[in-house]
Formats: structure tokens, C-alpha cells, sequence
């Protein structure tokens, strides 16, 4: 697993929030450095009612980004997909290391991010202050009961098989940066991004072959892969109706409909069900790819849910 760490210029407040993302199936960690920029920006240090990142990290699923690229020869010999399950255990790892000893920690996911950031989480209850764990944003989650799944089979079978067949069969090699961005700029769904996130694809997600052409980092085969791989969304939202009553969870959601449809969304937060959401929040002009098209409205979004972590302050008065 490959991350990055980002800090703000200047001070940074030991008694901020550390903030850690996990991206979408088919994106790599520097797809949300738009949202951590305006983050910090946002940041007030020296501010006693208002939020403060001390840090950022953002992760590449095992198959993804520089982790693809680093873990290629080791994917040529499996045959399985690998799962949000794989990538779990690392992100766990991390929540242990010395790397956040001490932190408040805040875990942010996009659609299947979501999932692992969930599971991730899960791994430390019932008692999630012990890993420090103070909030849980879920932007555009995929998460489905299995009974749901199964009452709109047709439907949800009919996404699936659309995104395999898309990721699968289209084109993964170009013969410059300049030509892939160019490529790009001009097909769905890529001509609705941001312009930097759409940069950052070309800079980040792609790598260079020997004879001078690039290639996305993440095989398109090992992306499609991921499509399928609904257990852990099966079994998340499970976890989530526990980590609803230890911590706040947040869910982001785009206005444009076009993955997940509204009674996915009505039935992630759910109260009856035991998932009371501290927070719904919709985003203008998005849609599932809120991350890639809306950076900066997904961004505001969450400074108003980091506005309502409590103070390190608060936190040792209530003990």
C-alpha cells in the first residue's frame, strides 16, 4: 500500500485533526489533493472554536496508482481480485503504527473508499477511541444490505455488468501524456472533471512503458474486478449500524442520481435500521464521481462537518 502525507504550511497543530482518504475503485490517492489543499486553507491553528487539520494521508488500494505499479509483478501471479478486503488490513496496520500515535483521526472514503474506511474502522470496536477514531465521512458510499441488493437485482446486475463492460474493453495505452490528456478531455466521463483533477489522472494514473508510451497504472482488468466484489459492502453496512452509536457518520451524497439511486441512500441512513447519520449532506452539480467533478463543493462539505468534531478541549472536559 503507497500514501502520501500532507501538511499544512506553517504550524501545524498538534491538537488538529489528522484527516485520512481512501479513493474510488479506478482513482489513486492524489485525486483528492483539490480537497486537501482547500482544507487547509480553511484551517485556523490558532483558532479555540473552529476546526484544524494537523495532517492529511491519502492511500492507493493495492492495485491502484503507484501501489499498482509497485505491486505489478506480485499481481501477475494472482489469479483473484483483490478486495477491499486486501487493502482493509493495511489501513488497520497504519491506525497502529507510530505514524498517528496520538492523533485524532478523522477516516474519509469515496463510493468503494467508503467501504474500506468503514471496515477499517470496524476493526477497532467497540472501543473506537482507542484508535483515536473521532469521525467517519462517507462521500457517494456504496454500501447495500444483502436484501436490498437482492429485491433490485436487475437493476444494481445492470450497473455492474455496464461498469465491467465499460472499464474492460477501453483503451489503457497512448503514446504521450499530452495525447492521453487529450484523449480524455474529450470523452465522458472524463470532459465532466475538474481540469486539476483530470491533470492529476494523467500525471498520477498513468505510468511510463519502455518504449516512451504510458499506460494507466491501474490495469483495467484489475479495475473491473473490483466491480463485483459486493461482500464487503454487504458486510460494511452491517458494521456500520455498530459504529453509528460509538462515533458521528457523515454521508455525502452528489445531487446528480446516477449510480446510487435514492432508496440505497434513504436505507444507509436509516435510524430504524440503527444508522442514525450525524450528518446528510447534498452536493450541487455532482454526481457519483463527486470527488473528480465538485473537489471544492465536496471540500465545503466537509469543513462544515469538521466544524462539528469537537475541540481536543472538549473532548478531555467530557472525561
Amino acid at each position: 500500500m503507497t500514501a502520501k502525507r500532507y501538511r499544512p504550511y506553517g504550524i501545524s497543530p498538534v491538537d488538529g485533526l489528522t484527516l485520512l482518504f481512501f479513493h474510488c475503485i479506478g482513482a489513486h490517492k492524489e485525486q483528492w489533493e483539490p480537497v486537501i489543499a482547500y482544507l487547509f486553507s480553511q484551517s485556523q491553528p490558532s483558532s479555540l472554536d473552529h476546526f484544524k487539520v494537523r495532517e492529511a494521508w491519502a492511500f492507493d488500494w493495492p492495485t491502484h496508482g503507484e501501489a499498482g505499479v509497485l505491486n505489478l509483478a506480485s499481481l501477475e501471479q494472482r489469479s483473484d481480485s483483490v478486495s477491499v478486503y486486501d487493502w482493509v488490513p493495511g489501513v488497520v496496520q497504519f491506525l497502529r503504527s507510530k505514524h498517528v500515535q496520538g492523533h485524532r483521526i478523522v477516516l474519509c472514503g469515496h463510493s468503494a473508499g467508503a467501504g474500506t474506511a468503514v471496515h477499517a474502522a470496524a476493526e477497532f470496536l467497540p472501543n473506537l477511541s482507542f484508535a483515536r477514531i473521532t469521525g467517519l465521512i462517507l462521500v457517494e458510499p456504496t454500501l447495500i444490505t444483502r436484501e436490498l441488493f437482492n429485491e433490485n437485482f436487475e437493476d444494481r446486475m445492470s450497473q455492474m455488468e455496464f461498469a465491467i463492460t465499460a472499464t474492460s474493453s477501453r483503451r489503457d495505452r497512448w503514446k504521450s501524456r499530452p495525447d492521453a490528456l487529450l484523449y480524455f478531455q474529450k470523452r465522458f466521463p472524463w470532459s465532466m472533471w475538474d481540469p486539476r483533477i483530470l491533470r492529476s489522472y494523467v500525471e498520477h494514473g498513468l505510468y511510463e512503458l519502455e518504449d516512451g508510451s504510458v499506460a494507466l497504472k491501474c490495469d483495467k482488468k484489475r479495475e473491473a474486478e473490483g466491480f463485483p466484489d459486493v461482500d464487503p459492502h454487504f458486510e460494511g453496512i452491517l458494521c456500520l449500524s455498530e459504529i453509528c452509536h460509538a462515533i458521528p457518520v457523515h454521508a455525502v451524497w452528489g445531487t446528480r442520481n446516477d449510480l446510487v439511486p435514492d432508496f440505497i441512500q434513504d436505507a444507509l441512513s436509516d435510524a430504524s435500521e440503527g444508522r442514525p447519520m450525524a450528518s446528510v449532506t447534498k452536493v450541487k452539480r455532482a454526481g457519483h464521481m463527486i470527488v473528480q467533478e465538485q473537489p471544492i463543493g465536496l471540500a465545503q462539505a466537509i469543513c462544515d462537518i469538521l466544524e462539528t468534531v469537537p475541540s481536543i478541549s472538549v473532548e478531555r472536559s467530557k472525561l
